[in-house]
């Protein structure tokens, strides 16, 4: 895909990465506990076990979305991303990076780390997307 702006690329994680077989046994109804020791590097299953816990327990929300949030990055370095540029919302296997972003926005919010949350929130922007369109994958 050529960059006419001349910034750096897209980065699309792969179709093997792990999100794509834990979003088809979530979706095959399977609970996200059940599946994370299949599909421990899944940034998604991190994700939704933070949004589960953001209203109940944000403290746990924090630590499972910062677990994806770091899977997450592990995977966009090895896809080729240097710290800088797009990460599509729309490529279905980045979306769970994504939302553990938002959700460890949200989390260090709710437990008072302004700071991270505002870090976490320009980042979204930062990767060509915002809060509200990765919260409308919820």
């Amino acid at each position: 895909m050529d960059n006419l702006l001349g910034g750096p690329a897209p980065t699309l994680l792969p179709a093997d990465h792990p999100d794509v077989a834990a979003r088809a046994a979530v979706a095959g109804g399977a609970d996200p506990r059940a599946v994370v020791p299949d599909h421990p590097a899944s940034s998604l299953l991190w994700a939704l076990l933070a949004e589960e816990a953001l209203g109940q327990d944000p403290v746990a929300a924090y630590a499972y979305a910062r677990t994806g949030y770091h899977r997450g990055l592990d995977a966009l370095r090895r896809a080729g991303w240097r710290g800088a540029g797009p990460v599509p919302v729309d490529h279905e296997a980045n979306q769970g990076f994504l939302r553990a972003l938002l959700a460890l926005a949200e989390a260090a919010a709710a437990i008072g780390e302004t700071e991270e949350a505002d870090r976490c929130r320009t980042f979204l922007l930062d990767s060509g997307t915002s809060p509200d369109e990765v919260a409308a994958l919820r």
